[in-house]
């Protein structure tokens, strides 16, 4: 799997804005993807230094459009953690 595979898109929100001011971004992430994968590929697309990776699943949420229901795709999210001495990621910094 090559690095734009695993890395599906960044999550922007309040509370991971300000995770991100503590070196700590948010990854939405390919399902198949393990800690150390995801790792390697922030490491490589962003040339920085990953301390370490937490991982959840998240669970589709139940929808419904009139009669119909049914549930929205689940997905994985990835929480890294980069090292002290480590640049930031700067596609965050304009966010902020």
């Amino acid at each position: 799997m090559m690095t734009q595979d695993i890395i599906i898109k960044p999550i922007i929100t309040e509370a991971s804005m300000a995770a991100a001011q503590l070196k700590k971004y948010t990854f939405k992430v390919a399902k198949t993807a393990n800690k150390v994968e995801i790792a390697k590929a922030v490491e490589a697309q962003f040339g920085v230094e990953v301390a370490k990776v937490n991982t959840i699943n998240v669970r589709g949420q139940k929808r419904r459009t009139g009669r119909y229901e049914g549930y929205t795709p689940s997905w994985k999210k990835a929480i890294v953690t980069l090292t002290e001495d480590s640049k930031t990621i700067e596609f965050f910094e304009g966010l902020m």
